[in-house]
């Protein structure tokens, strides 16, 4: 029949308008921007740089400018610098820290291999959209100071990721104390002595006998025992 399907279209509009009055779920408009839309705690958009200390952000960075994300970067636009001196880490550990560490937002693809190949749990990946900038170039690339960010707000966007993460780390911490107790126990361990050398024999003197008996010849047969001594010849008649 002809108009079937606008009939149907227009019945389906009116049910949805009406049913818009009565179930709330129907409001499906959003006024973006005043009221922001949700995002599911998988999300990801670009990454930023954990933090443990509130009072100094920039001393506890976890990152210790190993580079490897800078390596693994497909496409390369991350950039850090090493620190000349060491600061000590989570675990109390002097490690080095980032000088420099930018990360170019026009560049990255939001592929997250920065994150996976980090062995300190110091990249994540925000939630963070809207960086939008008249300026493309500088004003997409962003600073130490504005990458990093607390571990509270890394659990606010990613609870179940970072609490395993602090479990991850908390166990490492108790196994790195224990070595170094066990350690420090074993320095403070009493030595045991040293064993008393045992002299060698001396060689005893030749006997005295044997020693009247040497000549210059070397040494003469001594003469047999209870031997008789020679008598002499009888006077002849």
């Amino acid at each position: 029949m002809l108009g079937t399907g606008i009939i149907k279209g227009l019945a389906v509009t009116a049910k949805n308008l009406v049913g818009s009055y009565h179930d709330p779920e129907r409001f499906v408009t959003v006024q973006y921007p005043e009221e922001p839309a949700p995002v599911t705690e998988a999300f990801r958009n670009f990454p930023f740089l954990v933090y443990d200390a509130e009072h100094d952000p920039m001393g506890s960075l976890r990152c210790v400018a190993c580079q490897i994300c800078e390596k693994e970067c497909p496409p390369q636009c991350i950039y850090i610098e090493k620190s000349k001196d060491k600061k000590p880490d989570a675990l109390s550990k002097p490690q080095f820290y980032p000088a420099v560490f930018d990360i170019d937002a026009s560049v990255c693809m939001s592929c997250q291999i920065c994150v996976e190949v980090c062995p300190f749990e110091a990249i994540k990946m925000d939630q963070v959209f809207e960086i939008a900038t008249a300026d493309r170039f500088e004003g997409l690339l962003l600073r130490r100071e504005q990458l990093a960010k607390s571990n509270e707000y890394y659990h606010q966007i990613h609870p179940t990721e970072a609490a395993a993460v602090d479990a991850r780390l908390a166990e490492q911490k108790r196994v790195a104390e224990e070595k170094a107790k066990a350690a420090a126990a074993k320095a403070a361990a009493p030595k045991p002595a040293a064993a008393t050398p045992t002299p060698s024999p001396v060689a005893k003197p030749p006997d005295e006998s044997r020693r009247g008996q040497q000549g210059e010849g070397g040494l003469k047969p001594a003469a047999a025992p209870g031997a008789a001594a020679p008598r002499p010849p009888p006077p002849s008649a």
